[in-house]
């Protein structure tokens, strides 16, 4: 019987963690893949680890990512500030936006899934409660799936054709919470806030943090770190 290998972007969030428990679900043997690129929430990448662990992923990868200059993204400069308490539904463009944060990340994906054999590429991107990036949207993910079979040796020979799945896509985020409960995910593992405190815990106040409350609400599922 065939394996069925996938790579999978894991940021230890709540999207990526059930997008995990989706391809697990749907028989993929899972290879993820965290990155490192300077972000102040690195909480994140040991949380990564634990749910790749709990979940029996194939392996687990973290690459390192430098970028270049400061000011690029509130993310990634400490003298630039996590936007508090902003409209969710605005359509501008946050101050936590990385420049080509997607882009990068599904290039390495492919690379390294073209090199194990995995051409299956699974992504929590969802756009019904986000934040305003660009590289989350399906018109993006559609585009790159394009050039990604147009620019590697898998997709022009024919051996394989890449696809880039984003299941939780169309998913509000308390359809998501609730998803996640159905397939098991202990929430207390992931980790949403852009800007938690030096012991991990989350601020509460930053964008991801209010659509993470805002889903659980919604969704009528306790959120473990919203208690503490």
């Amino acid at each position: 019987m065939t394996v069925r290998k996938a790579v999978l972007l894991l940021s230890g969030g709540l999207d990526s963690s059930t997008c995990l428990l989706v391809a697990r679900r749907d028989g993929f043997e899972i290879h993820a893949l965290s990155f490192d690129y300077g972000q102040r929430h690195s909480i994140e990448l040991a949380r990564a680890q634990e749910i790749a662990r709990r979940y029996g992923a194939a392996e687990h990868r973290v690459e390192r990512l430098d970028y270049p200059g400061r000011g690029a993204s509130a993310l990634t400069d400490p003298a630039v500030a996590v936007p508090r308490g902003g409209d969710s539904g605005t359509a501008a463009i946050p101050a936590t936006y990385v420049p080509a944060r997607n882009t990068l990340f599904l290039a390495h994906a492919a690379a390294w899934g073209e090199t194990i054999g995995a051409h299956d590429i699974f992504i929590g991107a969802n756009v019904l409660d986000y934040s305003g990036y660009p590289d989350c949207r399906p018109e993006f993910l559609e585009a790159f799936e394009r050039a990604v079979n147009l620019g590697t040796k898998a997709g022009v020979e024919g051996a394989a054709r890449f696809r880039i799945r984003a299941p939780l896509i169309a998913l509000s985020k308390a359809e998501i919470v609730r998803l996640a409960a159905s397939l098991g995910l202990d929430f207390g593992l992931t980790s949403s806030c852009y800007d938690p405190d030096p012991r991990g815990l989350p601020c509460g106040g930053c964008d991801s943090c209010v659509l993470r409350e805002k889903g659980f609400r919604e969704a009528g599922v306790a959120d473990p770190l919203g208690s503490r």
